[in-house]
């Protein structure tokens, strides 16, 4: 589903002291490939897929980069990069995806709770993941702080959840120390660990 209903104008990220989110670019791949490879422990149960793999390459991710560019600008989905004041690093990445995105059509969605109405009443599903090196220092706690923010503030959508994998503990542990509720457990054949929404 396109983001049709949304206005013309996507917002263009946001700044606080500690970094800057704004759309990722095929041009953010040399920083965009170090912090993925550096986090690619992390990253492998949270995309459920086995990426990146050990030989995955900065030509790869640049092809994955331009998809990803194409995508937001044709607003099909939202990728964002997590990069420092002056851009010299980056720390994370940030995914706005539409509730009907092949990875949701393709799960069982069960609700979780009295409350949790259905998915199509889900506006847009928000992942994101911080760099290895940054989760000591609670970098990702503040990142959905301020995302929470950005999204109540400068966005249309009236539902939003959080999504992670539940094989990553410590990204389960933050959502729910942020005080959101799970929603929704995503299941698929091929993938050995749920996906858990949150609210």
């Amino acid at each position: 589903m396109l983001f049709e209903h949304l206005d013309s104008a996507i917002p263009k990220g946001l700044t606080t002291s500690e970094f800057t989110v704004r759309p990722l670019l095929p041009a953010d791949v040399e920083l965009d490939y170090a912090a993925v490879m550096e986090s690619r422990v992390e990253l492998r149960p949270w995309e459920q897929t086995g990426w990146p793999a050990d030989d995955f390459t900065v030509a790869d991710d640049l092809l994955d980069l331009v998809d990803l560019d194409l995508r937001h600008r044709e607003k099909r989905s939202f990728t964002y990069t997590v990069v420092t004041p002056d851009e010299s690093e980056c720390l994370g990445c940030v995914y706005l995806m539409p509730p009907d995105a092949k990875s949701y059509t393709r799960s069982q969605i069960t609700p979780i709770g009295e409350t949790s109405g259905t998915w199509n009443d889900v506006g847009a599903a928000l992942n994101f993941w911080v760099r290895t090196s940054r989760l000591a220092g609670g970098l990702d706690a503040r990142l959905l702080d301020a995302l929470r923010d950005w999204l109540a503030r400068d966005w249309s959508f009236e539902r939003v959840v959080v999504v992670t994998n539940e094989q990553c503990e410590q990204q389960v542990e933050l959502i729910e120390a942020a005080g959101l509720q799970r929603r929704f457990a995503l299941h698929r054949e091929d993938q050995s660990g749920a996906y858990l929404a949150f609210e």
